[in-house]
């Protein structure tokens, strides 16, 4: 018994950015990933790329629309008569959920999201609550629409691992020490899934009704601050319902990508290396944390 057993990966959002990067470095550890677009098109773009870097022999792509159960669906049937089991699954699927209006203010803002004026933030980008919705849709409940589909399959593996990428802008720092929100995402030991579908549900309809800023909700690029915080807590839920896998969430650090209008100080590469990093962590290891990077960071 000399050979190694196959392992397979599934990344989402991934025909672009850190998620393609992601692809081919788990590829070229000799892992087999399926690659997932919610755009056919794209996806097979991504593979042509992928097939330049001599690695088509590992990767396949597969339409995967986070968001849309039936989609979800299909794709874990696909994964079940193809290889039977799911070793890896890093859901890096996200949108930033606002539009912008000024590029050249947006990255400045983007560069110290603490100190950007309330004025600055709304006029390098505008938040609608149709946007809003989209992104906690994608983010944070199509995390959890593709975990739950995909687990009986990873259940199946003997080492594992769901990684996903989230951003420290998540952290509870950067939620108002007085919100309600924060209290609850800060104490883990009572975290409950409910709770943070709760706290999804609340900032929805208190941005449907105007009242963002006296309930103490971050005001800037609200929504996905609220889903890479949501994200965050799911992660540590989740490790403590399935002490047998490794689960951790990473913000991969500020990358020259489409969602940061290529500002970035680091390459995609950089950028991919820390999912990747947790997506390779033996059995055993530290499970139901927050990394930036290579570190532990706080929630």
């Amino acid at each position: 018994m000399g050979e190694e057993k196959e392992r397979y990966a599934v990344v989402t959002g991934a025909n672009k950015g850190i998620g393609l990067e992601i692809v081919k470095q788990l590829a070229s550890t000799g892992i087999k990933v399926v690659l997932t677009a919610r755009n056919e098109e794209r996806g097979l773009h991504a593979m042509e790329k992928i097939k330049a870097s001599g690695l088509s022999h590992l990767v396949m792509f597969h339409l995967l629309d986070v968001a849309d159960a039936t989609s979800v669906a299909s794709l874990a049937d696909f994964i079940k008569s193809k290889f039977g089991k799911l070793d890896i699954l890093v859901n890096n699927a996200g949108i930033i959920g606002a539009v912008t209006k000024d590029i050249d203010l947006s990255r400045s803002v983007l560069l110290k999201p603490g100190a950007a004026t309330e004025e600055e933030g709304t006029k390098a980008m505008t938040q609608t609550y149709e946007l809003a919705e989209e992104c906690l849709q994608i983010n944070y409940y199509g995390t959890k629409i593709t975990v739950e589909s995909l687990m009986p399959l990873l259940q199946l593996s003997d080492s594992p691992t769901i990684v996903n990428v989230s951003s420290s802008v998540g952290q509870l720092k950067n939620i108002p020490e007085e919100s309600w929100a924060r209290g609850v995402l800060s104490d883990a030991d009572n975290l409950t899934e409910e709770k943070v579908d709760e706290i999804v549900k609340k900032f929805l309809s208190d941005f449907k009704e105007g009242s963002l800023d006296s309930k103490g909700w971050p005001r800037y690029k609200g929504a996905y601050i609220m889903s890479k915080a949501a994200i965050n807590g799911y992660t540590r839920i989740l490790a403590k319902k399935n002490p047998s896998f490794c689960i951790n969430s990473v913000c991969p650090g500020y990358v020259k990508t489409d969602l940061t209008f290529n500002t970035g100080y680091l390459t995609v590469e950089e950028g991919a290396a820390s999912p990747v990093r947790l997506a390779l962590l033996p059995n055993g290891s530290p499970s139901g944390l927050f990394y930036h990077r290579a570190d532990v960071a706080s929630f």
